[in-house]
């Protein structure tokens, strides 16, 4: 409601979308006029980003909740399913601890490189909270609508780039590396697949990127080409280009490495959206599993394991929801990519947009806007919705829905 009474938007729908598009960290946006919307309707915008990407359930346990009953099927409704702490409370006020203390660092760290590029003081430290918000929660909202295009500054991206990274790493690795075990980065099966699912999709993005030769330069190729791409797999959204640029600048290949990287995502239990890494972990570990069973003898006794805090051997059952939850994503990106074609927009076009939204991460082609049919408003904020809760909570909401109509 507040968003639409800022007459900046075309209608309640186009205001739902901007809502569900921050509480789901997305950062697609109808906002009509960004650059002229009144301070407060921006820093809401994006307090509802950060508030989203804690989850809402989290800041009640963290804060309201008394007596654990229900509190962890809540955590779980929230897609955080591993507890950092015994306590499932106390893992909320952690996350939050966390969130804050990095929030003051990151603000001062953008609103000082803010100053030095020549911004007014208030100016640079509004924009450097808002634009942590979104960096650290990899949201994507930011109070220009150039996006991270209208600071053309170098350190400016590559601070984004950190808080981006930060965003999308599992709270239970920040807490095991704040407390002294830093070598838990190294060994953990989620940072190791996301360094090479981050290295696989910018090859091949950087390979369509040269046959083009839009980015000649390195530092080009590196504030144009990398920053999307890492923008897109951290699910953060944020944009160093305008959207039309993907339809010039880009070839298919590009995007398809773009689109690979906003699909897979970030880790567990971090505010990042999509499939995410440990999932790809146990599914390439369950593989590799299977072809070491039919390669050796029949007797012989398989046993993988992957490290994630500790040593844990993979079990059908993960393998199986590991698997289900990918299948559960690739339909989502595959019905919004069949209405988007429904539409008339191109099949890669509609996938990369249709992905965004799924994927909770924001980078647009172009689809986006307010012109665009109702019909795919309404298909994007459903995407955006039940991607941010990763399935299992909106398969209980149809089952429950089932369950009440048998029993009428």
């Amino acid at each position: 409601m507040p968003l639409y009474l800022s007459g900046h938007f075309n209608s309640y729908i186009d205001a739902c979308f901007d809502a569900m598009s921050g509480f789901a960290t997305t950062g697609l946006t109808l906002v009509q006029n960004l650059d002229h919307l009144s301070y407060a309707h921006n820093f809401w915008r994006h307090l509802i980003m950060f508030i989203g990407g804690q989850g809402i359930i989290i800041v009640a346990l963290a804060f309201f909740v008394k007596g654990l009953s229900g509190a962890f099927k809540m955590y779980i409704g929230e897609a955080r399913d591993e507890k950092i702490l015994p306590n499932v409370i106390h893992t909320a006020r952690f996350i939050w601890m966390v969130s804050i203390v990095y929030l003051i660092l990151g603000t001062i760290a953008l609103g000082v490189t803010g100053i030095l590029n020549g911004m007014k003081p208030f100016n640079a430290f509004f924009h450097g909270a808002c634009i942590f918000m979104a960096a650290f929660d990899t949201g994507g909202f930011a109070p220009q609508s150039q996006n991270i295009l209208y600071y053309h500054n170098f350190s400016f991206e590559v601070i984004t780039i950190i808080i981006m990274i930060f965003g999308a790493i599992n709270f239970k690795l920040h807490y095991h590396v704040w407390m002294g075990k830093r070598k838990e980065i190294f060994k953990n099966i989620e940072t190791r697949t996301l360094f090479v699912t981050l290295g696989l999709t910018f090859f091949i993005t950087a390979i369509g990127l040269r046959q083009l030769n839009s980015y000649p330069s390195v530092m080009i190729m590196f504030r144009k080409g990398f920053y999307q791409l890492i923008s897109g797999h951290t699910g953060t959204g944020f944009q160093t280009i305008y959207p039309a640029q993907f339809n010039t600048d880009w070839n298919d290949l590009s995007l398809v490495g773009v689109i690979c990287a906003m699909a897979l995502g970030g880790a567990v239990c971090s505010t990042t959206g999509a499939i995410k890494m440990l999932r790809i972990g146990i599914i390439f570990k369950a593989l590799k599993e299977d072809v070491k069973r039919i390669m050796l003898p029949e007797r012989a006794i398989m046993v993988e394991k992957f490290h994630h805090i500790k040593e844990i051997f993979i079990e059908d059952k993960q393998a199986r929801s590991a698997c289900l939850i990918t299948l559960a994503y690739l339909v989502l990106y595959a019905l919004g990519t069949l209405v988007g074609m429904w539409f008339g927009y191109p099949f890669l076009k509609a996938l990369f947009e249709s992905t965004s939204a799924a994927a909770n991460v924001g980078l647009s082609c172009g689809i986006t806007n307010i012109a665009m049919p109702q019909a795919l408003k309404i298909t994007y904020i459903f995407q955006m919705w039940a991607g941010r809760l990763e399935f299992m909570s909106v398969f209980t909401l149809a089952g429950f829905i089932v369950a009440v109509i048998k029993g009428k």
